[in-house]
């Protein structure tokens, strides 16, 4: 009778240790099935991700620029910018020549001004432009207006006008100064 006593207690605790080991591997499972799904959700972005690229790759005409390309890019447009610099600046030089060599030669002509009387005399037979027999030169400066300029020189008491500085440099406008162009300034009469 001992032995069929352990019989059915063996087979309840060999019932129970099987059912313990039921428990935990369906808990594996259950874990194994939670990593399994999330893995698929990894794939499922990833494989959105590879599509979005391939279709970035397909575009047609697309083309990226790498940091080298945009520092090449930055150099040219410095090359091309200081070269522009320097032919404005040739360009400014040569405008003050021809300046210049139009200006009238003093003892051939004679320009009054008063408000809007202008007289010439000419030892030639063509007119020529006129300068007033005295006239200052004034080299532009940057920010210079024609009413800074006349003010300064109100404050060294030699009248001028800005009419008058018009008049003595034919072509020049108020509004589009050149800095560096040389100008007559002439007192007024």
């Amino acid at each position: 009778m001992a032995l069929l006593l352990s019989g059915p207690a063996l087979l309840r605790a060999q019932d129970a240790a099987v059912e313990e080991r039921l428990n935990k591997l369906t808990g594996r499972l259950d874990d194994l099935s939670e990593a399994n799904n999330s893995q698929k959700k990894k794939i499922d972005e990833l494989e959105k991700q590879v599509r979005e690229l391939q279709e970035q790759q397909n575009k047609p005409n697309i083309s990226y620029a790498s940091q080298e390309d945009v520092k090449q890019l930055t150099a040219k447009l410095k090359e091309i910018d200081d070269k522009r610099v320097q032919d404005n600046e040739k360009i400014v030089k040569q405008i003050s020549k021809l300046g210049q060599t139009l200006d009238p030669k003093p003892g051939n002509t004679r320009k009054t001004t008063g408000a809007d009387t202008t007289s010439t005399t000419s030892t030639s037979s063509t007119a020529t432009p006129t300068v007033p027999d005295k006239v200052y030169k004034y080299t532009v400066q940057s920010g210079d207006t024609l009413e800074g300029i006349v003010r300064a020189y109100k404050k060294e008491n030699i009248k001028v006008t800005v009419s008058g500085i018009l008049g003595a440099n034919p072509g020049l406008k108020a509004e589009n100064l050149v800095v560096g162009k040389e100008i007559n300034i002439p007192p007024a009469q």
